[in-house]
């Protein structure tokens, strides 16, 4: 007995230092995609939240993989990683040594969950994993799947045991009998039913129909007397589990006015559930009931009684799971907000927050100095990253709609940003305090892209519209409005005279900005374009389309010269490198790749990401290349920076000297990019000055 005790002290302090250990690291760092030096965000909440039997680990499924967290600092440990889609399911085995997590990838991983060693992988469905659940001796584990099928594994063998597959639609929930011997499993799409199953034989004992939508979660009481469900019909339901008898529902509606209304009819409370019932759970010792719900409240219940306790309310999105702590004494519950938040279940109050997930990235863009990254995404924020310390820096807050571009002004003292409806404007901020300015109201659908000139004179903006405005930087009067498809994409030439705008007519169309009149249409896409950009010189223009194809266009003869092909899905963004020699694009095939654009041929592809890329963004010297995706994360990618001939030598002469001196003079106080910018800060000053003044040549 002494040895077994010093072996479980042993491994159990070995553990600590591991956790220690991996926690000291930058979780930036941590599983990086090779080519990668690091990672902004943790990826998006696309499952449940769950903390282990012993109660000292909490694992999030996310897009990236599953994190796990210290309970009691919520510091993270670890980022588990071998899916190669989105974490839809995590749980715990009752003897906490192995961590399961189910994927939209149709595979189960098994983990340790204190040393993360990957176990094995249990592979056998057809479609993505919805649910999963142990026995209460750990020895089985059972997964539901939207391949209309439950499976049974033995968790040492990884064996398949047994399919449950009478469900006429996806299994959205799984649930073990307190004795092992049942198992319960809800249906989704035109199943709606809960069926229940003898584990061993695979049997199927009943089948209970009430619900009338999907049944997210099923969960029996501790003494195994009581089935609960709660489905998107808004109701939960209370069942004995020997004869199917529905013995109470809760359900919730409203007087019409937003208040809750109580109804005691037929066994039924009316409680304040308004919408889909996302995640039941009992706690430890069977006294309470929580139920979570798309209405974005969390509800606590006296069991016995079959009274609400309270609400806990905090969430701004939809609360799509929660969980007990060991001791009954914490609640801890994950939003589509992508927050987890932790609840008191004894004096009902927050106790604290684990931030750092985020929504799907639409637009990222790089301060002209480089400090900055801005992205903006589905959860109405906007994010200024420091590139530095890739932490965090201010969240930007004003939009009320998703947020699906942005762009800094030439001298990065503003931010431009543009969404979706019910906010059309484009609104504007000030970079160093993060104050909004007077917004522009501008386009009566969403603005997807924007962008301001080189020169610093003009931002331009296209909508769904199916219009390219031309706005004042300075007065943010309208100059023009331009007329066409649904644009997705602009971009101005380096010189700022051309405007190039892409969208739903599969053409790239150009403008002259000075007189705001069409000049061209280029026109050999055969699907919508999404993006377009302007090498360094102005000399070709790049453009990207759901065709899968990359054109360049000599911009002189309004003709394509190369269509870089290898893309397996749609080109979402594309940026030249400094040089013009190179060009990377991002694809929702979840890779980036790199051509050369002389030739047209690939150089490198750049994976990683778990989810459609939607945007590029590269730092003025090319050293850093930033990728923003739908799992929520933006990679940074490493280059060796772009060293160009000599800065100071303005006119390019081959000799600095007082010529080059009167050229920065002349264009002094312009912003935007200029050979008279010499040290690249987006603005000609007294500093670009001294610098071709220090260079000056002996002789």
């Amino acid at each position: 007995m002494r040895l077994k005790n010093f072996l479980t002290l042993t491994v159990f302090f070995i553990s600590i230092l591991f956790c220690m250990t991996v926690s000291a690291q930058d979780y930036t760092q941590w599983n990086l995609p090779d080519g990668a030096k690091a990672r902004l965000g943790k990826g998006t909440i696309t499952g449940n939240v769950e903390y282990s039997p012993d109660g000292s680990l909490i694992a999030v499924a996310s897009s990236i993989g599953v994190w796990l967290y210290d309970a009691y600092t919520h510091k993270e440990i670890d980022l588990l990683q071998g899916h190669t889609e989105q974490v839809s399911i995590v749980a715990f085995s009752p003897d906490g040594n192995t961590l399961a997590s189910g994927s939209w990838d149709d595979t189960i991983q098994l983990w340790n969950p204190y040393t993360s060693e990957h176990k094995t992988t249990l592979i056998g469905h057809k479609n993505d994993i919805s649910s999963i659940a142990f026995s209460p001796e750990s020895d089985i584990l059972v997964s539901g799947s939207s391949d209309k099928t439950a499976r049974a594994w033995d968790t040492d063998s990884g064996e398949n045991l047994m399919i449950y597959g009478r469900h006429t639609g996806p299994v959205l929930s799984v649930a073990f009998s307190p004795d092992g011997l049942t198992l319960a499993t809800g249906g989704g799409w035109q199943d709606y039913t809960i069926r229940l199953w003898d584990v061993k034989v695979g049997m199927q004992l009943n089948v209970l129909r009430k619900h009338i939508f999907g049944v997210y979660s099923v969960a029996f009481s501790p003494d195994g007397q009581t089935l609960v469900s709660g489905s998107a019909d808004s109701t939960i339901r209370f069942w004995n589990p020997q004869t199917g008898e529905n013995t109470a529902t809760f359900t919730g509606y409203t007087d019409g006015f937003g208040s809750s209304v109580l109804d005691l009819q037929d066994g039924s409370l009316a409680v304040g559930h308004l919408r889909g019932v996302t995640s039941v759970v009992f706690s430890p010792d069977g006294q309470t009931l929580a139920s979570a719900s798309e209405d974005k409240t969390i509800l606590l219940w006296d069991y016995a009684a079959g009274q609400p306790k309270a609400t806990l309310t905090g969430h701004s999105g939809y609360v799509t799971s929660i969980a007990f702590s060991s001791d009954g004494r914490t609640l801890v519950s994950a939003g589509d907000d992508q927050n987890i938040q932790f609840w008191d279940s004894v004096t009902f109050q927050p106790k604290s927050t684990i931030t750092g997930y985020i929504f799907s990235i639409n637009e990222i863009a790089f301060s002209p100095n480089g400090q900055i990254l801005a992205s903006v995404d589905d959860g109405m924020a906007i994010h200024l990253w420091d590139t530095d310390t890739e932490e965090l820096r201010n969240t930007l807050i004003g939009h009320e709609g998703r947020v699906f571009s942005v762009a800094f002004s030439p001298d990065g003292r503003t931010l431009a940003s543009g969404g979706g409806n019910p906010d059309t404007t484009i609104h504007l901020w000030d970079v160093h305090t993060g104050h909004p300015k007077d917004p522009i109201i501008s386009h009566r659908y969403g603005v997807e892209s924007i962008m301001f000139s080189p020169d610093g004179n003009t931002l331009a903006s296209g909508s769904w519209d199916r219009t390219v405005r031309l706005w004042d930087a300075n007065t943010e009067e309208l100059k023009v409005t331009l007329r066409s498809d649904r644009v997705y994409a602009v971009a101005f030439s380096p010189d700022s005279r051309t405007l190039a705008s892409a969208g739903q007519d599969n053409a790239i169309h150009l403008w002259d900005v000075e007189k705001g009149e069409h000049r061209a249409s280029l026109e050999e896409h055969t699907r919508p374009v999404d993006t377009v950009a302007f090498s360094p010189d102005g000399e070709t223009l790049a453009s990207g389309s759901r065709d899968r194809t990359i054109r360049l266009w000599d911009i002189q003869r309004e003709q394509s010269d190369l269509i870089l092909r290898g893309h397996t899905n749609r080109v979402k963004s594309i940026v030249f490198f400094p040089d013009g020699m190179t060009l990377a694009s991002g694809s929702w095939d979840k890779t980036v790749r790199l051509w050369d654009t002389q030739t047209g041929q690939p150089q490198n592809t750049l994976t990683g990401h778990t989810a459609f890329i939607n945007t590029l963004a590269l730092s003025r010297d090319g050293s850093t290349l930033a990728s923003g995706s739908e799992d929520g994360t933006i990679l940074f990618w490493a280059f060796p920076p772009f060293i160009p001939e000599r800065v100071e030598d303005v006119n390019r002469d081959g000799v600095v000297n007082i010529q080059d001196l009167v050229l920065v003079a002349s264009n002094f106080g312009q912003t935007g990019q200029s050979p008279a910018d010499v040290n690249g800060d987006g603005v000609v000053n007294i500093q670009d000055l001294v610098l071709v003044a220090s260079g000056f040549d002996g002789g």
